[in-house]
């Protein structure tokens, strides 16, 4: 069995996971400051019995890469050592506001601020890491041969743009599906506006990344790849249509889902882009990966484990289902 293939796998579906499932409610922190307190209330209630379970996947992806692919781990953390620490920061600055923006009213306009930016740093340092992946990492040897700032450049930064469009417009669908009223109203009209702006973004990097990268033109590019890989512009062609329909429509549920298939494209268009490479066009899977015995022993304890985390978020989401009310949920 070909055992670094399937933990890279297993810690691809874990990114996934966390891309899809923490995106929306780092949309919604940065939606934040467009909402008045009534919304911010549902909006707030709307993801605080799931958000930190889906931090799980986070947690699961990075350790995976450091248990069982040590060497790229070794060379991809210090290339992307300032936007990470940027993106934990954000995040706990997020987190601590959700405990403390109910403890008090004059200075809770403080920690909406702090929901809102935390969120907003999280999101556009990961952009920031998948734009240094995708832009290449240099290594000499068997470690990071660049320099500090390296992950800061024209193509890293527009790629943080986009993430963010895209976990705004994705943090925008959820609250359509979750909420009611006005705001239900009001969020057709951004999520229009958003979903411009993410294929605007998306459309800009698809270009920029083969005319950045011959050897990622050549993969999209040359026969019969070409023929294979159209797939994916034409289901995120048929995605986008069927979001705009359905925000015309406002049938909310349609939308997250398309929303969801634009981000499954792009995802599969990265994997294609830097596949078999785990520190692209410098160190393969295999070539990083940890010896079978050690992907062996920690295989059996994620096939223990995996399916129990997926177990205890969908049924999460099960009991939290429905419609959100502002005066009910996360409360003191």
């Amino acid at each position: 069995m070909d055992y670094a293939l399937i933990w890279a796998g297993l810690i691809a579906f874990a990114v996934l996971a966390y891309v899809i499932l923490d995106g929306f409610d780092l949309g919604v922190g940065i939606l934040f400051p467009t909402l008045n307190d009534h919304d911010k209330d549902s909006a707030m209630n709307s993801i605080a019995p799931i958000w930190d379970g889906n931090e799980t996947w986070l947690v699961l992806g990075g350790g995976g890469l450091f248990a069982v692919f040590p060497l790229a781990y070794a060379i991809v953390m210090p290339a992307v050592y300032a936007p990470i620490i940027a993106m934990l920061l954000g995040l706990i600055f997020r987190g601590v506001a959700f405990e403390y923006r109910y403890r008090t009213k004059q200075g809770r306009f403080l920690w909406d601020w702090s929901f809102f930016g935390g969120s907003l740093m999280a999101t556009f340092s990961q952009g920031l890491i998948l734009g240094t992946l995708l832009q290449g990492i240099e290594v000499d040897g068997r470690q990071y041969a660049g320099g500090w700032f390296d992950w800061l450049s024209p193509f890293t930064v527009f790629c943080g743009i986009a993430v963010t469009f895209g976990y705004t417009l994705l943090g925008g669908c959820w609250l359509l599906v979750k909420t009611t009223g006005q705001l239900e109203q009001m969020l057709y009209a951004k999520c229009k506006r958003l979903t411009l702006w993410f294929l605007g973004t998306i459309g800009v990097v698809s270009v920029w990344l083969p005319i950045m990268s011959e050897p990622i033109a050549q993969r999209w590019f040359a026969f019969p790849n070409s023929l294979l890989f159209f797939v994916i512009p034409a289901v995120s062609a048929a995605c986008a249509y069927q979001l705009w329909h359905s925000l015309n429509k406002q049938k909310p549920l349609r939308a997250y889902c398309c929303t969801l298939g634009l981000y499954l494209m792009a995802f599969a268009g990265f994997a294609i882009s830097v596949f078999p490479y785990l520190v692209p066009r410098e160190i393969t899977l295999w070539e990083a990966a940890a010896p079978d015995n050690s992907l062996k022993f920690l295989l059996a304890g994620a096939v223990i484990l995996l399916p129990m985390i997926i177990a205890y978020t969908a049924y999460s989401y099960w009991v939290f289902r429905g419609k959100v009310s502002s005066d009910e949920g996360y409360h003191e």
